[in-house]
């Protein structure tokens, strides 16, 4: 058993850490570094067997992060091109630019010489994000946590990746678990990490891709809906305690679907954005 599946990978940080194996020689001069990293798709983060989009997001921005030595996404895009299965990765990062504020560089996430996914990211540091402000959205009204209904995780439906984070749905979305569809594709909950573990910010990744589909509450099949390309916009680092999301689809054409998200703290602060292209699943 290699040294990364070692660790059950309980807690989110540990099943999306990355170690640097070298700096590759080449485009040192015009493009910037190139490096290697080493990491797991751990066993447990799946969806139908595929590691979640999400998930595997934030493993190679974790590794781009570390490139670019900035500790928070401002901007990540991936490109999915192969599911994920448990065992070892690579990542394969370059610096694309190093600016006084930011840094942009792209990463491969490879498992067994195959690219699962391609991302290009924009890092730097939110500590102090600060500005001013035009917010003419509120946070989703929702009933409190605990009057929502939790996804419970199986080993088919709810899938075991639900038993890695907390999910708990507005009662009007989530009645899909008993067969009854609002007709309406939004899906509305609350998310946290097990374990009391922080939510940071490569976590926002993985939160913006932990719902199920919207159109799991549309007249549409309920299956496996493989995603094309996730963005996630980061505003913020978020406050300790549950996040409040919102996930909803305007557009369904061409065997094609959006999901546009929004992401806001516990204390009611726009975290997140996301935008994501998908496969309507077949049934």
């Amino acid at each position: 058993m290699s040294e990364h599946l070692a660790d059950p990978s309980s807690t989110f940080r540990a099943a999306t850490e990355v170690a640097k194996l070298d700096a590759q020689a080449g485009d040192a001069g015009v493009a910037g570094k190139r490096a290697v990293w080493s990491g797991a798709i751990a066993p447990g983060w799946d969806i139908a067997a595929n590691a979640n989009g999400g998930y595997l997001l934030a493993i190679a921005a974790r590794a781009l992060g570390a490139a670019l030595d900035r500790p928070d996404p401002v901007t990540v895009t991936g490109h999915y091109f192969y599911p994920g299965k448990a065992g070892d990765v690579t990542i394969e990062t370059r610096v694309l630019k190093e600016g006084r504020r930011f840094g942009s560089g792209s990463a491969d996430l490879l498992a067994r010489g195959r690219t699962l996914l391609s991302c290009i990211g924009t890092f730097g540091d939110l500590t102090e994000a600060s500005g001013p402000e035009i917010v003419d959205q509120r946070p989703p009204e929702m009933p409190d946590p605990g009057d929502c209904l939790p996804v419970v995780a199986t080993d088919t439906f709810p899938p075991p990746f639900m038993g890695k984070i907390e999910l708990r749905l507005h009662p009007e979305d989530g009645q899909f678990l008993l067969g009854k569809r609002s007709g309406h594709a939004l899906m509305r909950g609350w998310f946290r990490l097990r374990h009391d573990e922080p939510t940071d910010t490569i976590a926002l990744l993985c939160a913006a891709d932990a719902f199920p589909p919207t159109a799991f509450n549309a007249d549409l099949p309920v299956a496996w809906t493989p995603t094309i390309e996730l963005t996630v916009h980061v505003r913020a680092r978020p406050e300790p305690g549950w996040l409040r999301c919102k996930f909803a689809t305007h557009f369904v054409t061409g065997r094609f679907l959006e999901e546009d998200g929004e992401i806001w703290d516990a204390t009611g602060h726009l975290v997140a954005q996301s935008r994501q292209l998908a496969l309507i699943p077949r049934g």
